[in-house]
């Protein structure tokens, strides 16, 4: 039986091996990397008996003073994809950070999978970087409570402060 868990931080090392996976044309390891060193970022592990088999990140950050989560990223084992475990993994990461106050869940990510969970274009809020125009159907944000309708740049720590990360 599956079980979604906090993230064990002494266990990154199987969560990377996650990442080049589920990722082969997509190096995300230095970034998940990163983010476990932030004790305020909701890490959570899809896990079974003892593996672990897919993981999420919810990085706190703020848009006009309120609280926000950033979703991401999201990897499930290969041999494991489309059973349920990254919807199960998003779905209690949502559900966390709304009820550690977050008003708005953010993400870049493919509109067909995040908009299962609620996720539309985001236009009021902006990401700290320029993304390419291409892009703007994959920022979307899903309110965590009502009427959370902020506007501004969303702000972040410093890991997401790259501008590789929001570009091409």
């Amino acid at each position: 039986m599956t079980r979604i868990v906090e993230l064990d931080r002494s266990r990154l090392a199987e969560v990377l091996e996650i990442y080049p996976a589920a990722f082969p044309d997509e190096e995300l390891r230095p970034v998940v990397r990163e983010l476990a060193a932030l004790p305020e970022v909701l890490h959570l592990a899809a896990q079974e008996g003892d593996a672990l088999l897919g993981h999420v990140a919810f990085t706190p950050g703020q848009v006009g003073g309120h609280r926000v989560a950033l979703l991401g990223p999201l990897a499930v084992h290969p041999d494991r994809q489309k059973m349920g475990l990254g919807a199960a993994l998003v779905t209690a990461g949502l559900a966390r950070s709304k009820q550690d106050g977050a008003a708005l869940a953010l993400v870049l990510g493919d509109p067909g999978y995040y908009g299962r969970f609620g996720f539309a274009p985001e236009t009021q809020v902006t990401p700290p970087y320029p993304m390419p125009a291409d892009w703007a159907p994959a920022w979307q944000s899903v309110a965590l409570r009502p009427g959370a309708d902020l506007e501004g740049r969303l702000k972040l720590p410093p890991v997401w402060m790259q501008p590789e990360l929001w570009a091409d």
